[in-house]
């Protein structure tokens, strides 16, 4: 076989605007839209957090919930997160404490249920469904980051009404969202459950290129569908990609729920993959290494790679697996790709299946689809490198290193702390 090709360090630089004062810009936006109009004292307001690793998350609860307080009214929290966590209660209020969300560090308490309302139906037939303890609060407030979803292109996508049906839908609401059609579904359903519930406010979080909040938006719930269609618009110009659109290989360091909903954003590791919509990126073989601890097993979206490590594979807990490929009606996304016992045996193999007879392998190495300010490139890729202003090659080409047992010797530049 070939013997791999040497790689270099790639640092790729995005735009660096990003809210300076977070606490400072949310209190601004909740009090522009008029929160005091919607929260009055005595009120129970409950505050969805959802199942994404979204930055600062715990200080962008707490500080909806101090604005709560400011205004007499009584916080809490929801876990609004469809079959995550096991489709268990307290499954996804573990969820929330790997992401930091507790009492302690929101000083809002948290209610976890798996009980929903039925709040009737959809004019294309979804029944939506409705978080019991949300439900049963005088007032709920969303609070979602809005980025492109994973698996359907519309107006809004993965923001502030997906939240309302999916999040606040548990399991139940979550299986019809993508049984009757996510593009379709959601906005009707979301509308649908404004319309019929408690929802008063919702609270957008943009995000930079280095992971950081670049925008905030709030609005009162009449208003929720056009600012999540206006931050989905403003999120997709924002978003990172892996800077070239066909690779023989691109190798995953970690992927997992905290990372995306899809394990891995096809996003960046093409949409192709297994669905019919967009052609680009275009990626002959994917290889993933390991599943973040975060994910709590959940390896769904491990069916979009080709090969995996055993390290990853033995992580696997395959009932909150299945669950939520099946309630997203998507068994493919829990397929097990081809399973090699170490870091060597599987690159080994990716690129022997990738690139036998290519004379300049295009290989790209990352550390997850959520960090892309560091890559590793192969040597046939460095002419495009140099060319493209937004980045810059680090050093100079080097040998594969890996340890006796066969794993990847990391210098750990590709995962550290990003620079904006």
């Amino acid at each position: 076989m070939a013997a791999l090709p040497r790689m270099v360090h790639v640092r790729q630089r995005f735009s660096t605007d990003q809210i300076e004062d977070l606490p400072g810009a949310i209190h601004s936006e909740l009090s522009r839209a008029g929160l005091e109009k919607v929260v009055r004292p005595g009120m129970e307001v409950a505050i969805t957090a959802g199942s994404r690793g979204i930055t600062r998350i715990p200080e962008i609860i707490r500080t909806v919930a101090d604005a709560v307080k400011a205004a007499g009214a009584t916080p809490f929290i929801v876990p609004a997160m469809g079959s995550h966590g096991g489709a268990i209660a307290e499954g996804q209020a573990s969820v929330l404490r790997d992401y930091g969300i507790s009492e302690e560090s929101t000083g809002a308490s948290v209610r976890a249920t798996m009980d929903v309302v039925n709040l009737g139906t959809t004019d294309n037939g979804a029944t939506v469904y409705f978080d019991q303890n949300a439900y049963n609060a005088d007032a709920v407030i969303v609070v979602a980051r809005v980025k492109p979803h994973t698996s359907f292109r519309g107006p809004v996508e993965s923001g502030l009404c997906k939240m309302i049906t999916v999040g606040l839908g548990k399991q139940k609401g979550a299986e019809q969202m993508h049984a009757h059609g996510l593009a379709e579904t959601i906005p009707q359903a979301a509308a649908h459950a404004i319309e019929n519930s408690n929802i008063v406010l919702g609270l957008g979080v943009v995000e930079n290129g280095y992971d950081q909040p670049h925008t905030i938006g709030a609005a009162l719930a009449g208003d929720i569908y056009e600012t999540d269609r206006e931050l989905q618009t403003l999120s997709k110009s924002l978003l990172p990609r892996v800077p070239f659109d066909e690779l023989d290989l691109l190798i995953v360091d970690v992927m997992g729920k905290n990372i995306s909903g899809a394990g891995m954003d096809p996003n960046i590791i093409g949409l192709n993959r297994g669905m019919t919509m967009d052609r680009h990126p275009n990626y002959k073989r994917v290889l993933v290494r390991d599943l973040t601890a975060e994910s709590h097993g959940n390896a769904v979206g491990i069916g979009h790679a080709d090969f995996v490590t055993k390290r990853l594979a033995d992580k696997i807990n395959y009932y909150d697996l299945y669950m939520n490929a099946l309630t997203a009606n998507n068994p493919a996304v829990a397929k097990i790709p081809i399973t090699l016992e170490t870091d060597k045996a599987a690159i080994d193999t990716a690129f022997k299946s990738a690139c036998t007879g290519v004379a300049e392998p295009r290989v790209v190495r990352i550390y997850s689809t959520l960090h892309l300010e560091y890559l590793l490139f192969s040597e046939a890729l460095i002419p495009a490198a140099r060319e493209n202003p937004a980045l810059e090659v680090l050093d100079v080409p080097y040998a594969w290193d890996f340890d006796a047992r066969g794993n990847l010797v990391d210098d750990g530049l590709l995962h550290q702390p990003r620079s904006a």
